[in-house]
């Protein structure tokens, strides 16, 4: 079946990448070049996430945006974002000592899709 003269359904395949990339150095990079220069280092959690609050927790809770110097979270499940309740003051305390200045000062958890 041709849908232009001369042109085949091959000639309108998508290369697709070989390779996947972490949807958080996506997102980082992406964050770095739209927020102002005070507020990249924000964009750098991403990054962070993992050493911050740990595998358990980074595997049901993820950044997913920021509103000033707060930082919504999106979670797996209501029993995920009731446990994280209990963490928020603990989470914000290790993400302003790793990155030595208050970047934060509130969390706001949210049932979501992980990204």
């Amino acid at each position: 079946m041709h849908f232009f003269k001369g042109m085949s359904m091959d000639d309108f395949k998508e290369e697709r990448p070989s390779d996947f990339e972490p949807i958080g150095d996506i997102l980082g990079r992406a964050l770095q070049n739209c927020r102002r220069d005070p507020d990249i280092e924000l964009t750098r959690i991403w990054e962070h996430w993992r050493r911050i609050v740990g595998e358990t927790i980074a595997e049901n809770a993820r950044p997913a945006a920021f509103k000033g110097r707060l930082l919504i979270v999106h979670v797996n499940s209501s029993v995920w974002l009731q446990q994280l309740q209990f963490a928020k003051a603990d989470i914000i305390r290790k993400t302003n000592a790793e990155f030595g200045k208050i970047l934060l000062d509130d969390i706001k958890f949210k049932i979501g899709v992980l990204e």
